[in-house]
């Protein structure tokens, strides 16, 4: 073990992520390391030339269980006006099942990350997604609002593990410069997710009623447990586990939250997912109830978002390469920005479904191209402490994004105003925290 040092990011002079680990991948890679306290590090080797190649295979099985998140809460947003109706609630008690969800997703995430580089990726993955499937049966079974709140809670603690260990596979597999482009594939694949599942959650609706939606996310689950315990290989070296007691798990956070720019690309992401956010919670109500889109249509409202998100995950794996992490996030928070300005515009003149799908569809390819180089240029330096880097990144941006879809759909809403200023506003926090963390030259801590 060698010396705690000041952990220092591995970053290029312009401030791109991974650039100067060009050996990552092959036999090794002098990252964040492990101190005598068990805490990441600098200086130490991480061995990395035993990982596993993942394959096609394995890259499609992360990319279904990363969407552990979008499936669960994007499948059931056309029944959210139902499921008020049927418990007798108002907008915003059943807005607290996207919100109670968001919670326990950040809560797990901030867990999963720090049991991984202890234990390994796949027996603490395998542990969220029995939670998962047993959380979401029970959804289909709840007799009140409180119950389904409660369910969703625990839901979104077994599909914390989706995503937070997923990246990190990413990161253990593909080193920092892969990193990037891989999450941005990722992001496009997984896209699909939001994209068909308010389609075909429309569809159950109208057949079914809300609770086959619950039945076919429990499906999704155990499949995904099964082909994980199938396929996944392990992908963390026991070499490179460190200690997960609580003391060094703060410490770790402490190491990660004192560099500047681990610091401004979280809330880069925070902010790119809040505003999506603010679409999620606020869509069905301003789509079905307000422009008075049937449930089973919303769906294709919902793809069109999605479609711009792909087409900017896409344009990101094709660039990054080329043109580096901090330009991205720079182009796509401008994008975002111009056509979140748009969407206001829009809404405060006049309201109709293609005039808001527009700049919404825009506003997603700015985001597209912004969140998947957020997420690589915050964990992409910290080889040693990817999950506890990828576990601190969830956290935050699904804390603030539960406390603003809980004030969203505390508003009341009559028209599409108050989702379209709080998607600006998230656009503005966005372009603050690159400009004032991230931006070239700002690497130095």
């Amino acid at each position: 073990m060698s010396k705690q040092t000041p952990p220092q990011r591995h970053d290029d002079p312009a401030g791109n992520a991974g650039a100067g680990d060009a050996a990552d991948g092959a036999q090794g890679v002098t990252g964040q390391g492990v101190s005598d306290q068990g805490v990441p590090g600098q200086g130490d080797t991480v061995q990395r030339a035993t990982v596993p190649r993942f394959g096609p295979v394995a890259v499609v099985l992360l990319t279904a269980l990363t969407a552990l998140g979008p499936v669960s809460t994007d499948f059931y947003l056309p029944s959210l006006p139902s499921i008020a109706r049927y418990f007798t609630v108002g907008e915003a008690d059943a807005q607290l099942t996207l919100s109670a969800f968001l919670g326990g997703f950040a809560i797990a995430m901030l867990i999963y990350g720090p049991l991984s580089d202890r234990f390994g990726r796949k027996p603490v993955l395998l542990a969220g997604l029995v939670v998962f499937g047993l959380a979401s049966f029970a959804c289909s079974l709840a007799g009140s609002i409180e119950q389904l709140i409660a369910a969703r809670a625990l839901q979104a603690i077994g599909a914390g593990a989706g995503p937070v260990l997923c990246r990190a596979m990413v990161r253990d597999v593909f080193g920092a410069k892969g990193a990037s482009r891989v999450l941005s594939y990722l992001a496009a694949a997984m896209a699909l997710a939001p994209a068909v599942g308010p389609i075909l959650g429309g569809f159950l609706q109208d057949a079914f009623g809300w609770r086959s939606i619950f039945w076919v996310i429990t499906f999704y689950g155990v499949v995904g447990l099964i082909a994980t315990v199938a396929l996944l290989p392990e992908s963390h070296h026991p070499a490179n586990r460190v200690a997960a007691g609580p003391i060094i798990m703060l410490k770790t956070f402490g190491m990660l939250l004192s560099h500047r720019r681990y610091v401004g690309f979280v809330l880069c992401q925070t902010f790119s997912y809040s505003g999506i956010f603010c679409f999620i919670s606020g869509s069905s109500f301003v789509f079905i109830d307000i422009l008075g889109v049937s449930p089973k249509h919303f769906g294709w409202c919902f793809a069109v978002f999605v479609i711009g998100y792909m087409i900017g995950t896409i344009l990101s794996a094709r660039l990054t390469h080329r043109v580096g992490v901090d330009n991205m996030v720079r182009l796509g928070s401008t994008v975002a920005l111009a056509a979140s300005l748009v969407l206001v515009a829009i809404a405060l003149v006049h309201q109709s479904v293609p005039g808001l799908l527009a700049p919404l569809m825009v506003y997603m390819i700015g985001i597209g191209i912004a969140s998947p180089n957020s997420q690589a240029g915050a964990i992409g330096p910290f080889p040693q402490a990817a999950g506890a880097a990828s576990s601190l990144l969830g956290f935050l941006q699904m804390s603030v994004a539960a406390l603003i879809g809980a004030a969203l759909g505390q508003l009341q809403a009559q028209t599409a105003v108050p989702m379209t200023i709080a998607i600006l506003l998230t656009v503005i926090g966005l372009n603050v925290a690159y400009w004032l963390m991230v931006r070239p030259g700002s690497a130095a801590d």
